[in-house]
């Protein structure tokens, strides 16, 4: 299996080509400033990771704006602190905010003179829009959670991609390679719907664990992994000769 083996380029957005960690952990400072505490960096993300994990299974058809909203004030009771509710509003308005990381528009540039790309997204439309501004390039179709009514892992989300990849694009499950950072969201669930799979493993040179992304109970195959999207693109173009 070569990376020119595929037609389009399935992406998760966050945590993949946004910087969702830095973002998070920037939104979350009034809060861990509130708890009094000392509270690190990878100890709020794994605090988010379970509190978002688990409002996204209780509330599927939940905008994410707003489902970040209920997310932080999970978060506010898990710490024992009292906010008000324009903080949580606040966080939940601050995807705006997340950065991208630093190759992927470049990356993205050069992808795109060689696949289709989509998004795959557990997010709303006009939260990302303000991310698409940042990664400058126009993707071939979006698909988000909002469109359709439910956060991966589920398995809907990815059979409502391969579905529409089929009917407007043209493209067949086969010619697909999905690319993302999660394991929990992205690659257990594409791999049970037979997707081919390449990880962006933005985290491994960490060593600390799977931070906002909850921890998985195995570690799913994947067909290629790279440290960002920048090397992935590098691989293409010595594939591609």
């Amino acid at each position: 299996m070569k990376l020119t083996d595929f037609e389009a380029l399935t992406f998760d957005c966050y945590g993949t080509l946004i910087d969702w960690e830095t973002g998070i952990w920037n939104a979350l400072q009034p809060l861990v400033t509130q708890t009094g505490r000392q509270i690190g960096r990878e100890e709020a993300l794994v605090e988010f990771s379970e509190h978002e994990s688990a409002q996204e299974h209780d509330t599927p058809s939940l905008r994410y704006d707003q489902l970040l909203s209920a997310t932080h004030a999970r978060m506010a009771r898990a710490y024992g602190v009292r906010v008000i509710a324009d903080m949580n509003i606040r966080f939940g308005g601050s995807v705006p905010d997340w950065p991208a990381f630093t190759d992927s528009a470049e990356a993205l540039a050069y992808l795109k003179r060689h696949y289709k790309l989509v998004i795959l997204s557990n997010v709303d439309r006009t939260s990302f829009a303000s991310s698409n501004k940042k990664l400058g390039v126009t993707f071939d179709a979006i698909y988000t959670a909002e469109d359709i009514g439910s956060y991966k892992p589920d398995a809907a989300n990815f059979d409502y991609l391969v579905r529409h990849m089929a009917s407007d694009l043209g493209v067949a499950k086969d010619r697909i390679l999905h690319t993302a950072q999660s394991l929990f969201h992205d690659h257990v669930p594409a791999e049970a719907a037979g997707l081919a799979r390449c990880w962006i493993n933005r985290r491994g040179e960490k060593g600390l664990g799977s931070g906002a992304t909850k921890a998985v109970a195995r570690m799913p195959k994947v067909h290629f992994e790279f440290p960002t999207l920048a090397a992935m693109a590098e691989a293409h173009r010595k594939t591609a000769g």
